[in-house]
């Protein structure tokens, strides 16, 4: 039989299974055997209960099932001229791709798990805003290269490699925030031996487990408390954890201390109050630092819930600012511009910062070398620390 009779008996077993079939590229051979021309505009939609297949793609387009599988999957393999025919062919018969066939196959699920971790403050749980902010772009560059993202707060008991790579929920995680680092540390180093593939947000330094991402702390903390000296400050306090249980805290008290050092500034232990970044934190960091009677002129703060909840403090204790006292911040969340005055902060670039998370995980998964990246940091000056 020839390769049109073929094509010509194909068509009759569909239209039968169809019930219904509308064509506008049969014909009839002299010979009475189906004429088959090919090409989209001879597609033919199927009306009724049979749902269009991907061979019914390839009989129509006249090229092989995986040639249509590839090309609706983007693959290189197949020419430009090729896959826009079939898309075409695809789009006439309002054909869509079986994900969960298509993922069985290949292994994947195409899904990449975001676990936010939610950071302690009293009485309650509280997600970043940074983390938040950088949310949209994570969903952005998963969409841009066909993934789907699964969004789950977590506490750190779960096992999470059990729960999305075992169980094919996902195929690697972004991990997002870890409350006490020493406890966190401990989980990231059992999902190395375990092989998950993960990519976190956090300090970079050397040895730690995993690939990770994140800004430049040290320098951000150091050009801010260089401008708060630039201003004339020069008992300026840092509220905010300085041990390693916060690695990025603590990179940013380093690049504080170390602008109080160049400065020729004493940096005095009474002037630092630990703090996680929470409000409620910062308040209780502000009053503490009020309580110890120190005398200081400018606040370094950690993060900018903790700037501003020890702004709110500091007018209540009848303390201007900027005039009395110069704040700044960290991490620019969307209320830092909306307070009065302004918050001066650092900012952390989130929409660069999820495009990376998503790249370097991808990479992991298919087995790419893969190195910590560090961002920049950037100084916004604004009302809060520019002296009147």
């Amino acid at each position: 039989m020839t390769e049109k009779a073929n094509k010509a008996a194909y068509v009759f077993n569909a239209a039968i299974s169809a019930c219904c079939i509308i064509t506008t590229g049969l014909a009839l051979n002299p010979d009475g055997q189906s004429r088959y021309a090919g090409g989209e505009e001879d597609a033919l939609i199927l009306v009724g209960q049979r749902k269009p297949t991907s061979f019914d793609i390839a009989q129509l387009a006249g090229v092989s099932q995986p040639t249509v599988s590839r090309a609706l999957r983007g693959s290189p393999s197949v020419s430009a001229a090729t896959r826009a025919r079939i898309e075409a062919i695809a789009k006439t018969l309002n054909y869509t791709v079986d994900r969960a066939a298509s993922n069985l196959r290949s292994g994947q699920t195409r899904t990449l798990a975001l676990l936010l971790f939610r950071d302690p403050s009293p009485g309650q749980t509280l997600i970043n805003p940074f983390f938040l902010g950088m949310l949209g772009s994570i969903m952005e560059s998963c969409a841009e290269v066909g993934y789907d993202l699964l969004v789950s707060f977590q506490n750190g008991e779960s096992d999470w490699q059990a729960e999305y790579e075992d169980s094919h929920r996902a195929d690697g995680l972004i991990l997002l925030g870890y409350g006490d680092y020493a406890d966190y540390r401990e989980l990231l180093e059992q999902l190395v031996a375990r092989g998950t593939h993960f990519v976190r947000w956090g300090s970079v330094a050397p040895g730690q487990p995993g690939l990770t991402i994140g800004c430049d702390n040290h320098a951000g903390a150091l050009a801010a408390t260089r401008h708060l000296v630039a201003q004339g400050r020069k008992r300026i306090a840092f509220l905010g954890d300085a041990t390693d249980h916060y690695p990025e805290f603590h990179d940013r008290y380093r690049g504080y201390r170390d602008a109080l050092a160049e400065a020729d500034l004493v940096c005095d232990p009474g002037l630092q109050v630990g703090a996680i970044s929470s409000e409620e934190e910062g308040e209780r960091a502000a009053r503490q630092l009020l309580a110890r009677g120190h005398a200081f002129d400018g606040i370094m703060a950690a993060s900018d819930l903790i700037a501003l909840a020890a702004m709110r403090v500091l007018a209540e204790a009848g303390l201007r600012v900027p005039g009395d006292v110069s704040v700044v911040g960290f991490d620019d969340i969307p209320a830092a511009s909306f307070a009065h005055p302004p918050l001066t902060t650092v900012v952390q670039d989130a929409a660069a910062a999820g495009r990376l998370l998503v790249r370097a995980l991808l990479a992991e998964i298919a087995g790419k070398p893969r190195t910590a990246m560090l961002l920049p940091a950037t100084l916004v000056v604004r009302g809060s620390s520019v002296r009147p």
